[in-house]
C-alpha cells in the first residue's frame, strides 16, 4: 500500500508538469533495472538487499519539490529563461523537505534517509557542477547518483517540447 501511494502522490505532482509526461514511471523503471544491476557487483552488494529495495520504491520521489514550482514556469512549453531556470532549480531542496515532512513519523529511518537524498540531490554531478549542494564524486550519496542516471537518460530518450528525443543507441 505504501508504494502505491507514493506511486500515486508521484503522479499526481508529475501531472502538473505538462512537459514530462510519464517521466515517474520511466525512471522508476531505470531505477530498478540499475539497482538491480548493482545489487550483483561485489562493490555495491554489501549495500545489502533493504538499500537497494528502499532505492527503488523512493525513486518516484525525487521530482516532488516540483509541487512547489508556480504553474507559469512548470507549464511552460518552452525552454525557461535564467530566472527561471534558478526557480526551477530550487525543486531538489523543496523536495527534500516536503519528503522528510511526510516521512517524520514512518519509523523507518533508513528510507527515509534514502527519499530525502534521492530528491535533495538527484541534480548533483559527478564534477560537481550540479545542484542545489555543489556535491561531486562519492560526495553525492549512492542512491542519488543511481536517480541521477535514470533522471538523465530519461530526459536524454524523451521527447520535450524543446528537443527531440535521442535514441538509445546514441
Amino acid at each position: 500500500m505504501q508504494d502505491d501511494i507514493i506511486l500515486s502522490m508521484a503522479d499526481t505532482v508529475e501531472d502538473r508538469d505538462s512537459n514530462t509526461g510519464g517521466h515517474i514511471r520511466r525512471t522508476s523503471e531505470c531505477v530498478r533495472i540499475f539497482a538491480e544491476s548493482l545489487q550483483k557487483d561485489p562493490v555495491y552488494s554489501e549495500k545489502g538487499d533493504s538499500f537497494f529495495e528502499c532505492v527503488i520504491n523512493t525513486a518516484p520521489l525525487h521530482d516532488f519539490g516540483k509541487i512547489a514550482v508556480d504553474d507559469a514556469i512548470l507549464r511552460k512549453p518552452g525552454k525557461f529563461t535564467p530566472e527561471e531556470y534558478e526557480i526551477m532549480k530550487t525543486h531538489p531542496e523543496k523536495g527534500a523537505q516536503i519528503v522528510a515532512k511526510i516521512l517524520h513519523n514512518s519509523g523507518d529511518t533508513k528510507f527515509k534517509e534514502i527519499a530525502e537524498n534521492i530528491a535533495h540531490y538527484h541534480h548533483e554531478k559527478w564534477d560537481g557542477s550540479g545542484y542545489p549542494a555543489g556535491l561531486s564524486g562519492e560526495e553525492i550519496p549512492l542512491e542519488a547518483r543511481i536517480m541521477a542516471l535514470a533522471d538523465v537518460f530519461d530526459a536524454l530518450v524523451s521527447k520535450r517540447c524543446y528537443k527531440e528525443a535521442k535514441s538509445f543507441d546514441e
